[in-house]
């Protein structure tokens, strides 16, 4: 039995020098070389890291700069887009007064022209007498209402001719 225990003592021994932990051995004092190492390396990242601030800032910098340019460069084509709009509708108001003024001097000659067949008809018509005196009033009245018409149409062409001065 005393053997057993020995052997099991034995055992319980080796085992736990298996499984035991190696300690390290910690210098209780760094020496002067190492603490002069370490202030070395912190201040190379010291000064790694504020050339790579500086890097950056100069980076941010550069985008900025350029966005700016480019805000600046589509402001001038917007600008430059919207005077060429506004010339092009400048040059079609232009154009259709006109086309406006044109168009109702048109219609003042159609409208002379017709007061012209209109005053020779009756007079021929009333030179052989054939017109009794209410047909006679009824054709002075369109007379009349074609004249009122030549009369607004040149009232027509003064005010389009007065836009189209302005216009220009």
């Amino acid at each position: 039995m005393k053997i057993k225990l020995v052997v099991a003592a034995v055992f319980l021994l080796s085992i736990q020098s298996f499984f035991a932990q190696e300690m390290p051995l910690n210098s209780s004092v760094d020496s002067v070389a190492v603490q002069n190492q370490k202030v070395q390396e912190k201040t190379i990242l010291e000064n790694q890291l504020k050339v790579n601030q500086k890097a950056l800032n100069e980076q941010e910098q550069i985008v900025k700069n350029q966005k700016r340019d480019e805000r600046k460069i589509e402001r001038k084509q917007n600008k430059l887009k919207n005077e060429q709009n506004d010339f092009e509708r400048r040059q079609k108001k232009l154009a259709t007064a006109e086309k406006k003024v044109s168009k109702n001097e048109d219609k003042l000659s159609n409208a002379k022209k017709d007061l012209d067949k209109m005053q020779s008809k009756f007079e021929k018509s009333k030179s052989k007498g054939k017109l009794s005196s209410v047909e006679i009033e009824v054709r002075n009245v369109k007379i009349s209402k074609q004249q009122l018409k030549i009369v607004k149409i040149e009232e027509d062409i003064q005010q389009d001719k007065e836009k189209l001065r302005k216009l220009r």
